[in-house]
C-alpha cells in the first residue's frame, strides 16, 4: 500500500483536531468515500445490536463527528465497529430482558458511561498502555468477537429473529431455526455473500461492495423476490424489513440509574469503554502506517470518550476507529480531521432527508453484511500458522477464543493477558538467572579485564566475586539465593552490581539477604559498581548502612585488589 506524507510548504491554519484548510478537495472525496461506506455498515449494525437502524446511523454520525473534532488522529473514522456492536447487543439483550420498559435507556446510559470512562483513560494518559497486550491475546479475543457477531447473525439470515440468550441460545435452537428458514431471504442474504465476497477488484474502485449489496439485494426484495408481499411487517410470509426510520434530528436520552443494576452498568461500560480504546488506538496505529504521521493516543481516548458520551445521550450505539473506512478514507485523499468531519454532516443528510428508501431495506441483507464482518474479524492468518509458530502461544489464543465465545469478554482478555504475562515473567527470569554468576577464578566467563583475574586467581580460591548483569527483576531473586548459597568457604565475597541496568524490589531484598548472612558468617564483603536507581535503591533499603563506607564506594578492581590483601 502506497504511503503518504505531509505536503511540503508552511504549516496550514489548524484547528482542534488538525483540521486542515489545506487539502479540502481531498478531505472532502475521502468524507463522501467515508460516508457511503458507512451507510450500509451502521444500518448494519444497528439492526444487529437490537437498538434499531437509526440507533446505528445516529452513533456513526455523532461519534464519528466528535472524534474528528477532538480526536488525535486527524485521519480517523469512527463509527459503529463489530466488537462494539458484539457488547452492545449482548448489554441491550440483558437490560431489556430485566427491565422492557427502561431497558433500552440503561443501555443507551452505558454508552455514555463508556464514554466517560474513555476520557478518563485520556485525561490519565493510559493511552500508550491500552494496546500493549500481547498478540495472541489480542488476536484470539478479536477472532472470538468475529464469531460471536457470525453466530449472532444466524437467525436474520434465516429469516428469522435472533433467538434470546446470545451465542449459547443461537447454538441451542439452531435446529429450529434451520427448520424455519425462509427461502427467500436465504436467498437474499447468500446472494448478499456473493457480492461481497466476488465484487472484482475494478467495480470495488467505483463503488464499495456492502453498498452494492444493499441497493441490489432491496431491489430484488421488491421485483423477483417479493416473499409473497407483506412488505414492512416481520410477521406472516413477508420479508422482513428494516421498517420505518424516524426523520429529523434524534430526542435526548438523559441517563437512567437502577440501584439494582447499577454494578452490572459499571462492568459494561468499563468494558465497553476499553473495547472502543483497543479499537480506535489499533485502527489508529494502521493510519499512522499509511500516512508516516504520529496519533496522540490520549487525545484520541478523549476524543472517543466525547463521541460515545454524545451518541448514548441522544440514542446512538457506541462506536469506535474503523479500519475499513480509516483506510478508504486516506485512499480516497483524506488527510486531516476535515475529511471525517464532512462524513459525518454527509450521513445527517440522508438521515434527514432520505429515511423512506432505507425502510424497504431487507434485514436479511443487513445479516449478510454483518456476518461477513464477522468474517473478517476473525484473525485467519494467525490462526493457521499460530501453532507453527508457538504452541503455548497458540494455546493461549484458542483460550482466549473459547473464553470470549462461550464464557466473558473480561474474564477472556483478563485470564489471557495473566497467563501470558507468566509465561513471559517464567522466560525472561530463566534468561536472566543466566546474569547472576559468582566465581572465585580468573578462568570464568565473567565481564573482567586481565588484572582482574589475575587477582582472583591470587586469591586462590578464597575471594569470590558474585556478578549480576541486566535487568534484575522479580523472577531473579531466586536465582540470587540460589547462587550465594552455593557458595563454599571463602573469606571475602565482592558483590559487583556495575553492569546492572535495574534491580527490582525483590531482587534488592535477595541482595540484601546475601549480604547480611556474608557478613554473618564473618566474610569481608564489598558491595561495588552501584550506580543511578541502583545504588538509590540500596541506599533506600538501608544496606550500605550496614557496611564500612570504604567497602561500597571502590571500583571492582580496587575491591578485588583490597580483598586479596585481606587474606594475607
Amino acid at each position: 500500500m502506497a504511503t503518504v506524507s505531509a505536503p511540503p510548504g508552511p504549516p496550514p491554519f489548524r484547528l482542534l483536531n488538525h483540521i486542515s484548510t489545506q487539502n479540502i478537495k481531498g478531505d472532502l472525496f475521502g468524507g463522501v468515500t467515508a460516508a457511503v461506506i458507512a451507510l450500509p455498515m451502521a444500518l448494519a449494525f444497528g439492526v444487529a445490536s437490537g437498538a434499531g437502524a437509526a440507533a446505528g446511523l445516529w452513533g456513526a454520525v455523532l461519534v464519528g463527528l466528535f472524534a474528528a473534532l477532538f480526536g488525535g488522529t486527524p485521519t480517523l473514522i469512527s463509527e459503529p465497529t463489530g466488537p462494539m456492536t458484539v457488547v452492545m447487543t449482548a448489554v441491550i439483550a440483558s437490560f431489556t430482558a430485566q427491565d422492557p420498559e427502561n431497558g433500552l435507556a440503561m443501555a443507551f446510559t452505558v454508552v455514555m458511561l463508556a464514554g466517560v470512562f474513555q476520557i478518563l483513560f485520556g485525561m490519565l494518559k493510559l493511552g500508550r498502555y491500552i494496546t500493549q497486550m500481547p498478540y495472541t491475546v489480542i488476536s484470539g479475543f478479536m477472532s472470538g468477537i468475529g464469531i460471536i457477531l457470525m453466530v449472532l447473525q444466524l437467525g436474520p439470515f434465516l429469516g428469522q429473529a435472533i433467538p434470546k440468550g446470545g451465542v449459547m441460545g443461537t447454538l441451542t435452537n439452531l435446529p429450529q431455526l434451520l427448520a424455519g428458514a425462509r427461502p427467500t431471504e436465504v436467498t437474499l442474504a447468500l446472494v448478499t455473500l456473493a457480492i461481497l465476497w466476488f465484487t472484482p477488484g475494478k467495480v470495488k474502485k467505483v463503488a464499495p461492495p456492502q453498498l452494492i449489496a444493499l441497493v441490489l439485494g432491496t431491489i430484488l426484495s421488491l421485483t423477483l423476490l417479493t416473499g409473497g408481499g407483506g412488505g414492512a411487517e416481520a410477521g406472516g410470509e413477508g420479508i422482513r424489513r428494516i421498517g420505518e426510520i424516524a426523520s429529523g434530528f434524534p430526542s435526548l436520552h438523559l441517563p437512567h440509574f437502577a440501584l439494582p443494576q447499577l454494578r452490572v452498568m459499571l462492568i459494561d461500560a468499563a468494558v465497553l469503554g476499553m473495547l472502543g480504546c483497543i479499537d480506535a488506538l489499533l485502527t489508529a496505529v494502521i493510519a499512522d502506517s499509511i500516512t508516516r504521521t504520529e496519533h496522540d493516543p490520549n487525545k484520541e481516548l478523549i476524543g472517543q470518550g466525547l463521541g460515545n458520551l454524545a451518541s448514548g445521550l441522544f440514542g446512538g450505539i457506541a462506536g469506535a476507529g474503523a479500519t475499513m473506512g480509516t483506510v478508504v478514507n486516506i485512499q480516497a485523499g483524506g488527510r486531516s480531521a476535515l475529511s471525517g468531519i464532512s462524513r459525518a454532516l454527509i450521513l445527517m443528510l440522508v438521515i434527514l432527508a432520505g429515511t423512506r428508501l432505507a425502510a424497504q431495506i431487507p434485514q436479511a441483507v443487513l445479516a449478510g453484511i454483518a456476518l461477513k464482518v464477522g468474517f473478517d474479524i476473525v484473525d485467519w492468518g494467525f490462526l493457521k500458522r499460530a501453532h507453527r509458530i508457538s504452541l503455548t502461544g497458540a494455546l493461549i489464543m484458542y483460550l482466549v477464543i473459547g473464553l470470549t465465545v462461550l464464557v466473558d469478554l473480561i474474564a477472556a482478555v483478563g485470564i489471557g493477558v495473566f497467563i501470558a504475562n507468566i509465561l513471559t515473567i517464567d522466560k525472561m527470569s530463566a534468561l536472566q538467572s543466566k546474569s547472576v554468576k559468582s566465581v572465585s577464578t580468573g578462568d570464568g566467563d565473567l565481564l573482567l579485564n586481565p588484572e582482574e583475574k589475575t587477582l582472583l586467581d591470587q586469591g586462590k580460591g578464597e575471594v569470590l566475586l558474585f556478578q549480576l548483569t541486566g535487568a534484575m527483576i522479580f523472577g531473579v531473586a531466586k536465582a540470587i539465593g540460589r547462587e550465594h548459597n552455593a557458595i563454599g568457604v571463602c573469606k571475602a565475597v565482592v558483590f559487583d552490581l556495575t553492569e546492572v541496568s535495574h534491580l527490582g524490589v525483590t531482587a534488592a531484598l535477595a541482595v540484601e539477604l546475601a549480604v547480611e548472612e556474608a557478613i554473618e558468617k564473618g566474610r569481608q564483603v564489598f558491595v561495588v559498581g552501584a550506580s543511578g536507581t541502583t545504588r538509590q535503591r540500596l541506599e533506600k533499603l538501608g544496606l550500605y548502612a550496614k557496611l564500612p563506607p570504604e567497602r561500597t564506594t571502590l571500583s571492582r578492581h580496587d575491591a578485588l585488589q583490597q580483598a586479596v590483601a585481606g587474606l594475607a
